[in-house]
């Protein structure tokens, strides 16, 4: 499909792998809109400069050490396509039907994801005969998650695509507070270092607003706390200004405290590259939070090349790894892991935690498919490894009773 044959782009939330390609697809003839929430507009304008300033760094970077087998190495897209996305956002608010063209409104609910992230109801009325509902779940989030709200009920759709991420598996119960203070205790005991990979949206600010209830509860020391990632930093602004946003319990802390519920003491933003590498000279017990959070680029990797080699230090993993990523290799015991075209070992604690994982799993997905009042015709299972999608498919069908369908890459249906 040509890009300027597209009338509008609908976005369920900013993560990278669903606005990455938003500046290619501009650059390659798209004169749109693109149509998300109020929050998700804010961050692209943060998400997109910020990953094509990193492309531009670690092109240069790669061209400089020689390492990359593309001559010379190429960012995807740099700051000006970037750039030229912004003209074309519209931002929606929450639970209004907005028309973007003659017998189509869409509304954009609440996933629970990460802060603006968005279930899509698109209706389409075509005249003489009845509308048709198209429901897209997106990234659901989980129930009873920190900072944002529930996903929001739906109560039918002619047709739903619904992710599957985590459709082949059930999250253990766990306790964030008793896991995460015992990592940082070991860690500390051994004088090392505890770094860990974090998105910069969304999980950043989740781990920051627990570390924050722990030190308030004297559950761990006051260590000091860097977040090393300047769009972490920038997010975590935005997040703040947007308390409204939050879910109950959030909102109830800033109102008795007066601060933002996600900052707390000891807390250092590390913006320059010069005070990123000041931190590597640092041996004493502290946190580093850094992006990205599969490894797969960004600052984290220079402290995984200082960090792993030293038994003290420990990295948490604190969301899904997908397969092939550093982070994956890692976390699956890799003895040595290649970071900017050297060998690395593999010497320090690896450790994971499934709570901070911002999508629902399979039974979170059927307790929200489970309200639906009736079935959808059919339910394309979306946004996941083959086994999961398979599972999930499976599963609704044995519970539910729902017809399912796994689409292919650049199958296409036609709905009317």
């Amino acid at each position: 499909m040509p890009p300027g044959s597209v009338g509008h782009v609908l976005l369920t939330h900013a993560h990278l792998d669903h606005s990455g390609m938003l500046p290619v697809l501009v650059r390659e003839g798209f004169q749109g809109s693109i149509l998300t929430t109020r929050v998700t507009a804010e961050l692209l304008e943060i998400s997109l400069l910020d990953a094509a300033h990193l492309q531009e760094e670690d092109a240069r970077f790669a061209n400089k050490m020689g390492f990359s087998k593309h001559k010379p190495a190429l960012p995807l897209f740099n700051t000006e396509d970037a750039e030229r996305v912004f003209p074309h956002i519209r931002a929606v608010p929450y639970k209004e039907r907005t028309e973007i063209k003659n017998g189509i409104q869409v509304r954009f609910l609440d996933a629970g994801h990460i802060l603006g992230s968005a279930i899509i109801d698109v209706k389409v009325t075509k005249p003489g005969s009845s509308s048709m509902r198209v429901v897209f779940s997106g990234d659901l989030g989980r129930y009873d998650a920190l900072i944002v709200r529930d996903p929001v009920p739906i109560d039918s759709a002619d047709y739903l695509l619904v992710e599957s991420t985590y459709g082949d598996r059930i999250h253990p119960p766990e306790d964030p507070v008793r896991v995460l203070s015992s990592v940082i205790a070991e860690t500390s005991q051994r004088g090392g270092m505890l770094l860990i990979p974090a998105f910069a949206i969304g999980r950043t600010q989740t781990l920051l607003y627990l570390l924050r209830d722990m030190k308030v509860r004297n559950i761990i020391p006051d260590l000091p706390i860097y977040v090393d990632s300047p769009m972490a930093h920038q997010v975590t602004e935005l997040f703040c200004r947007h308390i409204d946003d939050f879910d109950q319990e959030a909102k109830r802390i800033y109102r008795q405290t007066g601060k933002c519920p996600i900052l707390c003491s000891n807390l250092e933003f590390v913006r320059t590259p010069e005070e990123s590498q000041r931190l590597n000279s640092m041996h004493f017990p502290s946190i580093i939070i850094s992006a990205s959070g599969m490894a797969t680029g960004g600052r984290i990797l220079h402290h995984l090349k200082h960090r792993l080699p030293d038994p003290r230090n420990t990295v948490l993993f604190i969301g899904y790894q997908a397969v092939g990523t550093r982070g994956q290799l890692i976390k699956d015991g890799a003895r040595e892991i290649k970071i900017h075209g050297e060998m690395i070992p593999v010497r320090a604690q690896i450790r994971s935690m499934d709570f901070f994982s911002g999508h629902a799993d399979s039974s979170e997905i059927l307790r929200w498919l489970n309200q639906f009042k009736k079935p959808p015709k059919l339910t394309f299972i979306v946004h996941g490894e083959p086994e999961s999608s398979s599972a999930l498919a499976n599963e609704i069908q044995r519970t539910l009773g729902w017809k399912t369908y796994i689409p292919q890459y650049l199958e296409s249906f036609d709905l009317s």
